[in-house]
């Protein structure tokens, strides 16, 4: 993706969510300049990886495929495998209207997917082999807001505003936008976007970036490079 677009990208998903009544938080908009003089200040945020993350998956094509994603708070693995302590993740991703965040599921993390506003959200389910795989022929059962929801293998779940799911370990799930943009919201255990995504076709979880621009703000997978 080109640097300039991730720039755009940014300010557009900045006033969608502060039109639904969110605002993030003030490290958010340090520049890449304030971001490497504050690191230090900042360490458990960039620890975390907390912060902004746009991608295209490897694809190349954001709009067909892709997502917008800012994590707002992240726990610590350690505290999770001692069952104690910040367990938790938050996140706000934005999912366009027909563009996909592609098939795939977590071996750790179980997740509350919000609809916090806009269109629909449909998710396509699908359950796993007794390994965990993906199987086709499989389905599960789901809870939306609380409410027990048995599916079939393929199913499509719609989730109008405010209306929310819970996906376990194992439940391997696809989504878009209907109709219009959504603004998502993600409640969490620990996230680890970098081993804990596990995708039925073999893509990239992060964009490759073509410099074409200087950033507005970093991207929590420019911080190893950016912040050396």
């Amino acid at each position: 993706m080109k640097r300039s677009r991730i720039n755009t990208i940014m300010a557009e998903a900045d006033d969608m969510i502060r039109s639904y009544g969110f605002v993030l938080p003030p490290w958010a908009y340090w520049t890449p300049a304030e971001f490497r003089t504050r690191a230090s200040e900042a360490a458990e945020v960039i620890k975390a990886r907390n912060g902004w993350d746009i991608t295209d998956y490897g694809a190349g094509d954001y709009d067909k495929m892709g997502l917008f994603l800012f994590t707002l708070r992240n726990g610590r693995l350690a505290d999770l495998q001692r069952g104690g302590g910040m367990c938790y993740a938050e996140k706000l991703l934005i999912s366009k209207q027909d563009q996909l965040s592609p098939m795939h599921t977590h071996v750790i993390k179980a997740e509350d997917i919000i609809n916090r506003g806009g269109a629909t959200l449909v998710i396509e389910l699908y359950g796993s082999d007794p390994a965990g795989h993906f199987d086709e022929t499989a389905g599960g059962t789901v809870w939306c807001d609380g409410l027990r929801r048995d599916f079939a293998p393929g199913e499509k779940l719609k989730l109008a505003p405010g209306e929310s799911v819970t996906l376990m370990p194992g439940d391997w799930h696809a989504f878009w936008g209907e109709g219009g943009d959504v603004l998502i919201g993600e409640v969490s255990t620990v996230n680890d976007d970098e081993t804990d995504n596990i995708f039925r076709a073999p893509i990239g979880r992060f964009a490759e970036i073509e410099e074409d621009a200087e950033p507005t703000h970093l991207l929590v997978s420019d911080y190893a490079t950016w912040l050396s």
